[in-house]
């Protein structure tokens, strides 16, 4: 009776100390950061077809003024665009801001990089994922829409 509770209670160590050591190589990997899921975010920037998003960055670092949302948008719809605005979450608005300059328009094939400035919405975060709108009027129809995507990206 005594040599069937002892090697129950030595099989019983066994599985203890290894499930034991493999608890604390997870929790060092998870203390080091090696698990941390914001090193493995996906950054991507989805637009509705026509309007093709090329790249992409939020930015939280430097001068205030320099704390936003980058994108650079290329027009692929096959005609020319006028009154171009960005707006990416709760940021700004390209360009209603009053520190944003450039381009309102795009003619077909071309490519322009929009700042959306966003101090205060990017404070403390560590990733970016909203929701991105580009309203645009259409020249030769001057018919407006609006094209929803979304944008997704550590911010610097």
């Amino acid at each position: 009776m005594y040599k069937k509770s002892q090697a129950a209670l030595e099989f019983l160590m066994t599985y203890g100390w290894a499930i034991l050591v493999v608890l604390v190589a997870i929790g060092a990997l998870a203390y080091f950061g090696v698990l941390s899921p914001d090193k493995f975010l996906p950054a991507k920037c989805t637009l509705q077809a026509g309007i093709a998003c090329l790249d992409h960055k939020a930015t939280n670092s430097g001068a205030v003024a320099t704390h936003g949302v980058t994108v650079r948008l290329q027009n692929s719809l096959g005609f020319d665009l006028s009154s171009v605005s960005v707006r990416a979450g709760d940021c700004g608005d390209y360009p209603n801001t009053p520190s944003s300059t450039g381009k309102a328009t795009l003619a077909n094939g071309e490519a322009y990089t929009y700042f959306i400035p966003c101090s205060v919405a990017l404070q403390g975060l560590t990733k970016y994922n909203k929701q991105l709108n580009v309203s645009y009027i259409v020249t030769e129809t001057t018919i407006s829409h609006n094209n929803v995507g979304q944008i997704t990206t550590r911010v610097e």
